[in-house]
């Protein structure tokens, strides 16, 4: 009690209060009290026998030190009783937290510290016990398969439309959802929740109002993975978000195109179709108690910034993105992803993803993710096979705009007349969930004994392991699908082509792991 005294005297001030200071430990401001508690706490000098190792920085190495500069451990702290941790009930962290519901237009909101990841596994995780049924996209992220390997639960499939011309998957369709919870209960079964990505990594946005009112007329709760759209909320020319249209829970990257730190989100619930106190539970399981501090404050500070002024984080951003994609598509042998590049209705994109497509200079949109790196500087979010992903923010600036046009021009200039005579890259490429199928549930197939077989031997095994390109992270082979012919293709073009595949324990793919039976 004593320390904690001191290490508040500098801090008190005549208008705090006994409720204000949490019993007088540490005051705040209201507008970021995460932040300011932790500033209150670093500005004094206090005799540190608490972890991290590093002591406020006294034994921090060198090349750390000067890498990130010297002030940034003293905000490093081990869990405070007066700050607070994701598992307390009041304080600073709470109090943020609260206000962070109100900015995003929640019922409660919790921050996140591995990322949304962490997000979509307690989501599945409260929504769906062993057993049961999760109605979901084929090309969800690879964390809803670790949630449902932890939950037990069984996916329902939903196959989105995908885009050979751009090796792009759309989003998912009312109709489709509604077909699939019908298909469970046709064979007397029920879905206990539905997951939904919305938008996809290029921006393509789901009738979300229309499956949540579909999805609670079943009395199905729905999840969304709105990793991608924490900003919609803030211009009026964003797509709605999946608060506004219903959903239940929804996890935003608040990193993404927002301010925070990377690997800082957050979980957002409303209404009482899902049990909070379970939510709760899971993100107990799921988060460290030693959540990291710089990261928390992140988000306080992020959502802060919003608040002072939500129009124009996206609004300059905006200006920025309709220019560049007005002038890159004015450059011959590149094009430009739209809703008309699907047949099924995707009303809205988020118009600050610009998906520029490169198949026609004969580069594959790996190569021209390096040659962008390595020769201008530029670095896009997202490579593929046949195009690139540009995320703008409110950090981006004309001058960085003109270079990224500018470097665009001049590899069409360089490749397009090289290449004229040659065949678009990737043209005939093939449907990576084409003729899926599943054996296993993911959990039975994760537990199963597993063995090592030679890439040709593993056509019509079970497969043992989660494998994907990466980025996206959405999964090629599931554990417990059948190894298709086409499944194996695409990895391999995929990883020939510059592709990095994760989850394979070989990523060479020479070989792989299957179930034993």
């Amino acid at each position: 009690q004593d320390t904690c005294a001191y290490a508040t005297k500098k801090q008190t001030t005549a208008e705090s209060t006994e409720d204000d200071n949490y019993g007088g430990v540490a005051p705040y401001a209201t507008n970021a009290p995460f932040v300011s508690a932790l500033m209150a706490f670093a500005e004094r000098d206090a005799a540190y026998f608490c972890f991290p190792g590093h002591n406020g920085g006294k034994a921090a190495p060198a090349m750390l030190s000067q890498l990130f500069g010297p002030d940034v451990f003293t905000y490093d702290s081990t869990p405070l009783p007066w700050i607070g941790n994701l598992f307390s009930s009041e304080g600073p962290l709470t109090a943020a937290q609260k206000l962070a519901a109100e900015v995003f237009g929640s019922s409660e909101t919790w921050f996140l510290v591995g990322g949304s990841s962490c997000g979509v596994m307690a989501s599945i995780m409260a929504t769906c016990s062993p057993g049961d049924f999760l109605v979901l996209p084929r090309n969800a992220h690879i964390s809803a398969t670790h949630a449902m390997v932890l939950s037990g639960a069984i996916p329902k499939y939903i196959t989105p439309e995908y885009s050979s011309l751009w090796d792009v998957a759309g989003g998912v369709t009312p109709s489709q959802v509604e077909t699939a919870i019908e298909e469970l209960k046709e064979g007397g079964k029920r879905a206990a929740a539905v997951l939904i990505t919305s938008p996809t990594y290029q921006g393509i946005c789901c009738k979300i109002d229309e499956i949540t009112k579909l999805c609670h007329s079943h009395g199905v709760p729905v999840i969304v993975d709105e990793a991608h759209g924490a900003h919609f909320k803030f211009h009026p020319r964003l797509p709605m978000t999946a608060l506004e249209q219903g959903a239940d829970l929804v996890v935003q990257s608040t990193h993404k195109v927002l301010s925070s730190l990377s690997q800082s989100s957050m979980l957002h619930m409303s209404g009482h179709r899902v049990d909070r106190e379970r939510v709760r539970r899971c993100l107990e399981a799921l988060q460290s108690t030693s959540s990291s501090y710089l990261l928390l404050a992140s988000l306080d500070a992020a959502r802060a910034q919003l608040s002072e002024n939500p129009g124009a984080i996206s609004g300059k951003a905006m200006e920025m993105a309709d220019l560049a994609r007005l002038q890159i598509g004015r450059i011959p042998g590149l094009s430009i992803l739209d809703a008309s590049c699907f047949s099924s209705d995707f009303p809205y994109m988020d118009p600050l993803r610009v998906t520029v497509g490169v198949s026609r200079l004969g580069l594959t949109g790996f190569k021209v993710n390096e040659l962008l790196c390595e020769e201008h500087g530029v670095i896009p979010e997202l490579a593929g096979m046949r195009s690139v992903t540009l995320v703008f923010n409110w950090g981006t600036s004309m001058e960085h705009t003109e270079r990224l046009i500018t470097a665009l021009s001049h590899l069409s200039t360089r490749f397009l007349d090289e290449n004229r005579s040659q065949n678009q890259v990737g043209s005939g490429v093939i449907t990576p969930f084409a003729g899926f199928s599943r054996e296993l549930s993911p959990r039975e197939a994760f537990f199963a004994k597993k063995r090592k077989v030679d890439i040709g031997e593993s056509l019509g095994e079970i497969c043992g392991e989660l494998i994907c390109t990466f980025p996206p992270g959405v999964p090629v082979l599931n554990p417990g699908e059948v190894v298709t012919r086409e499944a194996l293709d695409y990895l391999q073009d995929a990883r020939n082509k510059g592709a990095v595949i994760l989850g394979a324990a070989d990523p060479r793919l020479s070989s792989m792991l299957v179930c034993s039976e």
